[in-house]
């Protein structure tokens, strides 16, 4: 009865990274996208104007970075490599961007006839992501994952 319910518990467990990886990896792509398909020489004006170095460098490699890590976490293939580049790019947007706009990532500032209008964000979803990242590092992709049918594979030969 003890094993068999440790052994539900840890099926639970190893599913628990699916829902980790979901979102934080729909996130990143949808950003990605985002900043890729309006071109990126708006985000590079917005990096120029922060201070970020190499703007038009960074303007490109950071959604690809985006689009394709979040793919990666997504899928959950190579998570624990993977994490480290979002980590780093969440730190940077935090440090240069988000950081003078305190912690909160909704802000209303004001209501018109057509709803609210807000403010930009803050750090908070950094503070969300890089946690949620680091969760994954330490407990891997989970059960439902490429990293776990790869696992699987070189158990068996």
């Amino acid at each position: 009865m003890i094993n068999e319910t440790f052994s539900t518990q840890r099926n639970y467990q190893q599913c628990a990274p699916l829902f980790l990886r979901l979102i934080i990896g729909y996130g990143f792509m949808a950003h990605g996208w985002a900043k890729l398909s309006k071109g990126p020489a708006g985000f590079e004006k917005l990096l120029a104007q922060t201070g970020v170095p190499f703007p038009h460098i960074t303007s490109w490699v950071s959604p690809v970075i985006e689009l394709l890590g979040g793919l990666a976490i997504f899928l959950g293939v190579f998570v624990s490599i993977t994490a480290i580049p979002l980590i780093f790019t969440m730190l940077v947007a935090m440090f240069t961007i988000q950081i003078n706009y305190g912690f909160s990532s909704v802000k209303t500032i004001g209501l018109t006839s057509k709803g609210p209008l807000f403010g930009p964000p803050g750090y908070e979803i950094n503070l969300l992501y890089i946690p949620g990242l680091i969760s994954l590092i330490l407990t891997g992709a989970g059960i439902y994952s490429i990293d776990s049918l790869i696992r699987s594979k070189r158990t068996k030969i």
